[in-house]
């Protein structure tokens, strides 16, 4: 953890060969959009402009994209892949301990996300900030948020924030983030490419003291694409929760519901357990894994003319 309140990436440390400056683009990328981001998200979050800039030169963009190749049907988003802190919150009054914790960020998740895009030449939006800043997987202005307690340690910088402390966080890191979602899921709408919507996360072995026995949990709504998988993925392993440890629901989700849903895109949620993917070698394991069956899964589901969704 660097004095500045910054995290490096730590074991998802994993870059794609395409290295940004070649296919990768990062936030700096799209610029006049993350100064303005469109006008029918801020209507519907209900946040005012604010003057003060939140990030500062020397912060990291809020996203990072991959394109190793648009050959693929897949996106692949990972909401939660970095632990990165602005700057001017310092370390949020946390020790660096608890900034490499579940509560900080999804472990593992950003790496696998990586090694599959990659694996499946698809494209990948990373986002780059702990969810402590932000959580870019709740609507804005709900209770989780920003949270000011997560799971039982309290967030000393998330507390008694201003309405504009608040906006400034949802400008420029949360609408920043999925404004490129949307870019990238319009791209392909308007060049008439298939696409399958992959939200990748991780999730803590045990919560509040309630162990999860699950290696991997499928998150769903629509039941189509997700059933598939399922499927497939419990002939490997029979461990595989049916919308476990989480269920979705608009109001402590964000990706699926706006992104996948609204779109009747194909997608899925997609959980791992943290312990199984905070090193290389079960991150290799899993990006592997699900490189060989989500196309399986997806040839299945237009072969057999089921719900796109």
């Amino acid at each position: 953890m660097h004095d500045s309140g910054h995290a490096d990436m730590g074991e998802d440390a994993y870059r794609p060969t395409c290295l940004p400056g070649e296919n990768a683009l990062d936030g700096s990328d799209f610029a006049p959009k993350r100064v303005l981001p469109d006008q029918h998200q801020r209507r519907q979050s209900g946040m005012t402009r604010t003057a003060r800039r939140l990030l500062v030169l020397g912060d990291p963009d809020p996203f990072t994209t991959y394109e190793c190749g648009r050959s693929s049907p897949f996106v692949i988003v990972c909401d939660h892949a970095g632990r990165s802190l602005p700057q001017q919150l310092g370390t949020l009054g946390l020790s660096g301990a608890d900034l490499e914790r579940h509560i900080a960020w999804d472990i593992g998740a950003g790496a696998v996300a990586s090694r599959l895009g990659e694996m499946l030449d698809a494209t990948v939006i990373r986002q780059n900030y702990s969810r402590l800043v932000i959580d870019c997987n709740r609507p804005p202005g709900s209770p989780t948020s920003i949270a000011e307690i997560s799971e039982r340690t309290t967030i000393p910088g998330n507390v008694g924030l201003s309405s504009a402390d608040r906006d400034r966080r949802a400008q420029e890191i949360f609408e920043q983030y999925h404004h490129r979602i949307e870019q990238e899921l319009n791209r392909r709408l308007a060049a008439s490419e298939p696409t399958v919507l992959i939200a990748m996360h991780s999730f803590t072995p045990s919560y509040l003291s309630v162990e999860r026995p699950w290696h991997i949990g499928l998150l769903y709504r629509h039941v189509g694409f997700a059933r598939v998988l399922i499927d497939l993925l419990r002939t490997e392993d029979p461990a595989v929760g049916d919308n476990e440890p989480y269920r979705v629901s608009d109001e402590t989700d964000y990706t699926l519901p706006v992104h996948g849903e609204r779109r009747h895109l194909p997608h899925v949620g997609i959980e791992i357990r943290q312990d199984l993917v905070a090193e290389e070698v079960g991150q290799v394991r899993w990006a592997t894994l699900l490189a060989r069956l989500l196309p399986m899964a997806y040839q299945r589901l237009i072969g057999d003319g089921a719900n796109a969704n």
